[in-house]
């Protein structure tokens, strides 16, 4: 699985943090999204899965 963040379209929401906080993270300055782990191990990829799509602007992407 490979992870992809557009920063522009992010609003700083954070359920990307909350529900995959091993992949995600927020920039600290303004609660945009941070990409730890553009290609999560198989056991994060239900986790980022969901965060796709509660993502509210969609500002992630992820292809398998």
């Amino acid at each position: 699985m490979r992870i992809t963040a557009d920063t522009e379209l992010c609003a700083g929401a954070g359920q990307c943090a909350l529900t995959a906080p091993d992949v995600f993270d927020q920039r600290d300055e303004d609660g945009i999204v941070a990409l730890l782990q553009p290609e999560p191990p198989a056991e994060a990829h239900d986790a980022v899965l969901q965060a796709v799509l509660l993502c509210p602007t969609r500002a992630i992407q992820a292809d398998e």
